[in-house]
């Protein structure tokens, strides 16, 4: 929290605001000079204190994505796992408890092979995997850098201004925000979706890089680019920085659930005030939208305590949570292997349908290894 500094800032919203590749517009448009962004944009980087991706526009290249909540079956939890990831379809998992006591994933599957992937997700239960799952099918990616309007720059701390947020959300309008468009499947080939799955990895990997990879002249790798951006392949700038320390806080997945769609609309600006909402889609087929919440450990009886006014004042109809272990985190980018340029995606369920049944039983005749994560040493106090 001590590199937050005005200049940070500065270059952070203008790195979510124009993009982060290009420093020497950053320093431009954030009045920082050159060699400044360069130095502290790279501190931060080798520091882990800030990551940069693009998120693509899945929809155009024909994948549709979804959150899974899996309960797995009392001594399978290893197996459950793994059993999300045969597919290779799988975007995100992470170990969770709340409103599932399992795992939460996210995957992108190709549109036409949605209710294959649910047949899948059937018979993860019935091989004993798994107890039960839901599956929410997501609109667009919509991600935040935290509000510094409630950091103290000069005290390095946060202000978490509950009343007023609970007083906005409840009775203020924020302005409403128009239906989302959904995209439809556009043209692209194999060297595209290379350099979106590198971009996914890395929003600040260099053209020079890229050409290499596809093959390509700069010039060439350039204007493939510019051509998906201007096209709109590129959905989000993700521009992750933390704003409070690992070691006091939590990760959350909340999922608000509103009477009307009306309701929603009127109230999903909110969402960007807020210092501690890192990424929000909406739930498609339903009023609801599941957000990404990173807040300090003293402030989550604070966030549930506005959750509950909000449901007895009728700003929205309930809520549902969920604590997100980011030591178990695993992620990857789209299944960029499982295309071909003449056959487009490959799905085949029963190949995956086979490899459930062999992992399944195999689970059931040799005793999976155990692995512990490292520990830290906790020193305690006596008082």
């Amino acid at each position: 929290m001590s590199l937050l500094d005005d200049e940070n800032v500065e270059i952070i919203g203008a790195m979510k605001k124009f993009g982060p590749r290009n420093l020497q517009s950053i320093a431009r448009k954030s009045g920082v000079p050159y060699p400044t962004v360069y130095t502290r944009v790279n501190k931060l980087g080798t520091q882990g204190l800030l990551d940069t991706w693009t998120y693509p526009n899945l929809a155009k290249i024909g994948l549709a994505r979804s959150m899974v909540l899996l309960t797995p079956s009392p001594g399978r939890e290893v197996t459950a796992s793994e059993a999300l990831k045969i597919p290779g379809y799988w975007l995100w998992i992470a170990r969770c408890t709340g409103e599932c006591n399992g795992y939460y994933s996210q995957h992108a599957v190709p549109v036409e092979n949605r209710q294959d992937f649910v047949q899948y997700l059937d018979q993860i239960v019935s091989s004993g995997l798994a107890t039960n799952y839901r599956i929410f099918w997501l609109g667009d990616y919509h991600s935040h850098i935290p509000n510094f309007e409630y950091y103290d720059f000069k005290k390095r701390a946060w202000r978490f201004d509950w009343p007023a947020w609970l007083s906005l959300f409840s009775k203020g309008k924020v302005g409403n925000v128009p239906e989302e468009k959904e995209s439809s499947k556009d043209d692209f080939d194999k060297n595209d979706l290379l350099i979106l799955k590198e971009l996914m990895k890395d929003a600040r990997k260099k053209l020079s890089e890229l050409s290499q990879m596809i093959g390509m002249t700069l010039p060439a790798a350039k204007y493939r680019f510019d051509n998906l951006a201007r096209r709109g392949f590129l959905q989000d700038y993700v521009i992750q920085v933390l704003p409070y320390p690992p070691e006091i806080s939590d990760l959350y997945e909340v999922r608000l659930d509103f009477g009307e769609h009306k309701a929603m609309l009127v109230k999903e600006n909110f969402f960007k005030r807020l210092p501690f909402v890192l990424n929000y889609s909406r739930i498609k087929g339903t009023n609801s939208i599941t957000t990404r919440v990173y807040l300090p450990r003293t402030e989550v009886n604070n966030l549930l305590t506005l959750l509950s006014a909000l449901v007895r004042g009728g700003a929205i109809d309930r809520f549902s949570y969920m604590l997100l272990d980011p030591m178990t985190i695993q992620a990857q980018t789209f299944h960029y292997k499982a295309f071909d340029d003449k056959s487009g995606w490959r799905y085949d369920n029963h190949e995956y349908l086979a490899a459930l049944r062999k992992l399944a039983a195999s689970d059931k005749t040799e005793a999976s290894p155990v692995t512990f994560q490292p520990s830290k040493g906790l020193t305690v106090t006596m008082m």
